[in-house]
């Protein structure tokens, strides 16, 4: 940058500035043309144009995504007017759901609902792609989610042959895949994508050891997934039988006092414990402390030194990021029911090292808690997160020992454990619950120790599946990358 001064006699100061990388890519008069004279360099993304050139240079040649001779069929369903109810039935998932391990509904639907809720319905098999918002989320419906109701804001992929199932997921899952997804014919990223645009999709059309190699893969990964969150149902269920604990909305409680109009119940000076908010007395969360007080051994508190050794609440910072491979792997609350969290970033280890090491990385089988905007998701870090960094917007718990790590987080993301986190919570905009709060919430010891020995050891069985199930995606995507999209002609 030059800075000439108004007086043309005084000598002339540059400041020496960083210089960063530029992104640049040439374009030829055609393209410019094609685009509709769009002359802005947004519309010629080098990323867009860099993944079509890779596909193009197959040695295979290429082949439509979608479409006439394409590798699949695809459909959208068309909009409706929901009718929603507290429970029942008829759960329904939303596409920012599809990459959770095991997703949670986001609802439920009535019956009344006037919709062909069986078109809704996904199968074992089908590939689904995120098409509003956030583009390129892609999934595979195995038994967890077979036969569930996604919202129409959904793509919905049916492969035209069984063996390319996990060769197209893991061709969208790659950067040069994702990529195409997100951008059109001249690099532009787009908003929204509708099925017909898979059609301009080009994939690889290798031959089929390689597609059955692949494909192979990513179907044992998502086995092992089904298989875990299995083994989480069945500690979840043992350990609601061993506190006799009944649906929430069936423990006995203090009912509200509807003379009145208003909502309202009474709460002794002695039980305020400096809490004045509604939300922290509600009975269900009194009707849930009492309730495991008399069915558990003993009810102590997730700061106990029995159950943590630490509960650690980061500090906030401004964060510098760098590209992939400079840094630390760095994921946020909304990616901790993800195996392989989509959209990682990348923290600078010479400007926050320090504070990596001390408050953010993250270790095997700590338990994360979401503890701001959307309170109380919980899970266990598998063993290909260690070392990996999480924002300030998760509470960490450092289990006291092996033996209480999987019966804690099983405890925490169970539907009691989910209510006594949330009634901590603080904040008129913005929800928050912090490292205090999670050491004050109440936590109860089995009488049967065998029983909770059990639930522990399913639980780190289930993190270990996980970890196994990303080896998995992980060796599919290496032969992808390194059998077919490094082959050129």
């Amino acid at each position: 940058m030059v800075a000439v001064s108004k007086n043309a006699t005084e000598t002339a100061q540059y400041a020496d500035l960083p210089r960063r990388e530029i992104k640049w890519c040439s374009v030829t008069l055609s393209e410019v043309v094609a685009a509709g004279k769009r002359l802005e360099a947004s519309v010629f993304n080098p990323q867009g144009r860099y993944a079509r050139a890779v596909v193009s240079a197959c040695k295979w040649g290429n082949i439509p995504l979608c479409g006439d001779g394409g590798l699949a069929t695809a459909y959208v369903c068309g909009r409706f007017k929901r009718v929603w109810l507290e429970t029942a039935d008829l759960p329904i998932y939303q596409p920012s759901s599809i990459t959770d391990v095991y997703p949670e509904p986001d609802g439920y639907l009535s019956k009344n609902t006037r919709a062909n809720l069986d078109t809704l319905r996904v199968r074992k098999g089908q590939i689904l792609l995120s098409c509003s918002g956030t583009i390129g989320k892609v999934a595979l419906v195995s038994k967890t989610l077979d036969n569930q109701i996604f919202s129409h804001d959904l793509i919905r992929m049916d492969a035209k042959s069984p063996i390319d199932v996990g060769y197209i997921y893991a061709f969208l899952r790659s950067k040069v895949g994702n990529t195409l997804l997100q951008t059109n014919n001249y690099g532009a990223v787009i908003q929204h994508i509708e099925p017909e645009h898979l059609a301009d999709i080009p994939v690889p059309n290798v031959p089929g050891e390689i597609k059955a190699k692949i494909n192979d893969l990513i179907l044992r990964s998502f086995e092992l997934r089904d298989e875990s969150n299995e083994l989480i149902d069945k500690a979840t269920a043992m350990f609601v039988a061993e506190l006799n604990l009944p649906p929430l909305n069936e423990i006995e409680q203090e009912r509200f006092d509807a003379t009145t109009g208003v909502n309202n119940y009474t709460v002794k000076l002695s039980e305020l414990t400096g809490r004045f908010d509604g939300s922290y007395h509600v009975p269900i969360a009194k009707a849930i402390v009492k309730h495991l007080r008399s069915h558990s051994a003993e009810v102590v508190t997730v700061g106990d030194k029995r159950v943590s050794k630490d509960i650690i609440l980061p500090g906030r910072f401004k964060r510098v990021y760098v590209e992939e491979g400079q840094g630390r792997v760095f994921i946020g609350g909304k990616q901790i029911g993800e195996l392989d969290p989509y959209g990682k970033k990348y923290l600078s280890l010479t400007h926050h090292g320090d504070r990596i090491k001390k408050q953010l990385e993250l270790a095997e089988n700590m338990t994360l808690i979401t503890c701001s905007g959307t309170i109380g998701k919980a899970t266990l870090v598998p063993r290909h997160w260690n070392n990996w960094a999480a924002s300030q917007h998760i509470i960490r718990i450092v289990p006291a020992n092996p033996d209480m790590a999987g019966y804690l987080a099983v405890f925490l993301a169970s539907d009691c454990g989910k209510q006594l986190i949330t009634r901590f919570t603080y904040g008129s905009v913005v929800d928050e619950v912090d490292n205090h709060h999670v050491s004050q919430i109440p936590f109860p010891l089995l009488k049967n120790t065998a029983a909770q020995t059990e639930i522990n050891r399913l639980a780190l069985k289930a993190n270990e599946l996980r970890y196994q199930a990303y080896l998995l995606e992980q060796e599919a995507m290496g032969v992808l990358e390194n059998d077919v999209l490094s082959h050129t002609e």
